[in-house]
């Protein structure tokens, strides 16, 4: 089956998985495991909408990580649209997997 055929959770998930291949330049781990995607929404089975963070609003490497998304995102469906919120703010203890705390030594 096409991505193009799967049901919304399943191209939702086929979106998560690309874009945990994009890693923050800085801290060398996946954007999903730090826990920077907060959202991919779908408007069809061609266009989804992706909100994500940074780890902080100065981050240097929020333009090139936003473009990394969209254009993991355009992997899986025609359209993409990746918004940047910072609310809420992104917290490393509370949103980053178990393994992303451990390579950050957060315990």
């Amino acid at each position: 089956m096409s991505e193009a055929e799967q049901d919304p959770e399943q191209l939702k998930q086929a979106i998560w998985d690309k874009i945990s291949l994009v890693e923050d330049p800085e801290i060398g781990i996946s954007v999903t495991d730090l826990g920077l995607i907060y959202e991919i929404k779908l408007e069809n089975k061609e266009k989804a909408t992706v909100l994500m963070t940074f780890t902080s609003m100065a981050c240097p490497f929020g333009p090139q990580l936003k473009a990394q998304v969209h254009a993991a995102t355009t992997r899986v469906v025609i359209k993409a649209e990746v918004e940047v919120v910072f609310s809420p703010p992104w917290d490393p203890h509370k949103m980053a997997s178990e393994e992303a705390k451990q390579l950050m030594g957060i315990f």
